[in-house]
């Protein structure tokens, strides 16, 4: 790359690199330094220096990074499909064993699998035969909120 000063080629190298990670994980993660990059490479070509360009490329990231990420996030990967425990929230499951956050017990059905299960509130104990809501899951274990009584 003749034409290019070494601070050219290293913001361009840099700018490939966040891009290529971009489309290699469509995560939305790196794409904000591949727009640091390319604003530090296009000041590098007004013969800015170095600091400058430094500057340029973290603001520019940050400020697309918080200005842009949310509301991307809100307007893509819409359409991805949870995993199967991700589509257990909202969910309705039954209590087999009664949860008990302090004596770490309890045991829901739902789907016809039992998990382990945690009340949300530390000091809830829910009965056995009470409907729960699954809110969250924390490793292996359903984390529910009670429902009624069968």
């Amino acid at each position: 790359m003749g034409f290019l000063t070494d601070i050219q080629t290293f913001w361009l190298v840099l700018f490939v690199v966040f891009l290529v990670a971009e489309l290699v994980s469509l995560g939305l993660t790196s794409i904000w330094f591949a727009g640091g990059s390319l604003a530090a490479l296009l000041l590098s070509f007004t013969n800015a220096g170095v600091y400058v360009q430094v500057v340029a490329a973290i603001a520019v990231s940050v400020a697309l990074l918080l200005i842009i990420r949310p509301w991307a996030k809100k307007h893509f990967n819409n359409d991805r499909v949870r995993t199967n425990a991700q589509s257990l929230i909202g969910q309705t499951a039954i209590v087999l064993e009664e949860i008990d956050n302090i004596h770490a017990q309890g045991r829901v059905l739902i789907r016809g699998q039992e998990w382990s299960a945690r009340s949300v509130e530390e000091t809830d104990c829910i009965p056995k035969d009470t409907r729960v809501t699954v809110q969250a899951i924390s490793g292996v274990k359903l984390i529910v909120e009670r429902g009624e009584k069968l």
